[in-house]
């Protein structure tokens, strides 16, 4: 499997390098007696699916196209990576390096590219959790600010006039979260629909605050990366130790 992915990356690659050189070559083609080159742009052919297998070989170009851009490559020496191609495809015995070298390196390279991943965001954690940590020290001061045995903070938007949610309730809300640089990273409202879910399905800040809300509530929460998602954030779009900021609506509790 990994030899194919990597042979499709490569196909990937190929088409628009030879079209290049293509241009390149019939730009150079002589004139004949008298006639001048010409300077207006010549648009490329647009490619035509003509048939089904047309279309999967561009849905495969497509599918590559966006997990190379999602991966941290650097830049490719395109010469090499056409005649490793040709050599494999064309069968011919030029190979500068033989298979079994050839997954080796690109195992190393990708586990190098994972450790230093894996570095940086080690260090990314520790200056969210101190940026965290002075923020919640200086929040917990201000006028309003409820501060629980767990660390959560919270201020009281709006009070509600419902029962409590118990912890076996799936209730419905409407919110936002941002981070501490004010950055929207989810919202229910943007999506036009209240989100629907169990207390205890979502992360411990969010059980926790949840719970001693009225129905009709309107809360700001403040949830420290403890009670967040921790050390280990959430993909790319949650970096490690990040402080979020949630402004919760309880509008109800499902039946």
């Amino acid at each position: 499997m990994r030899r194919i992915s990597i042979l499709l990356l490569l196909l990937s690659l190929i088409s628009g390098i030879a079209y290049a050189q293509k241009e390149k070559k019939d730009k150079k083609k002589k004139k004949g007696k008298g006639e001048t080159e010409a300077t207006l742009p010549v648009a490329p052919p647009k490619p035509q699916l003509k048939n089904y297998l047309d279309s999967v070989s561009y849905s495969i170009g497509v599918n590559i196209g966006s997990s190379v851009n999602s991966q941290p490559i650097d830049s490719l020496n395109t010469e090499l990576l056409l005649q490793g191609l040709r050599s494999v495809l064309e069968k011919k015995d030029t190979l500068l390096l033989s298979e079994m070298q050839s997954v080796g390196i690109l195992q190393n390279y990708f586990q190098s590219m994972r450790q230093k991943m894996e570095e940086k965001n080690k260090q990314k954690a520790v200056e969210n959790k101190k940026m965290a940590d002075e923020f919640l020290a200086a929040n917990k001061t201000k006028p309003g600010v409820v501060t629980t045995g767990t660390g959560l903070q919270y201020l009281v938007l709006k009070e509600g006039t419902g029962p409590y949610p118990k912890p076996t309730d799936r209730v419905k809300v409407h919110y936002t979260g941002t981070f501490l640089d004010g950055k929207k990273f989810d919202s229910s409202i943007d999506r036009g629909e209240p989100a629907v879910f169990g207390v205890q399905q979502v992360i411990k800040g969010w059980t926790e605050a949840l719970q001693m809300m009225k129905v009709g509530s309107k809360w700001k929460v403040f949830i420290s990366p403890e009670l967040g998602y921790g050390d280990q954030g959430r993909g790319a779009e949650m970096p490690p130790n990040s402080l979020l900021i949630f402004e919760v609506e309880l509008l109800g509790i499902e039946k």
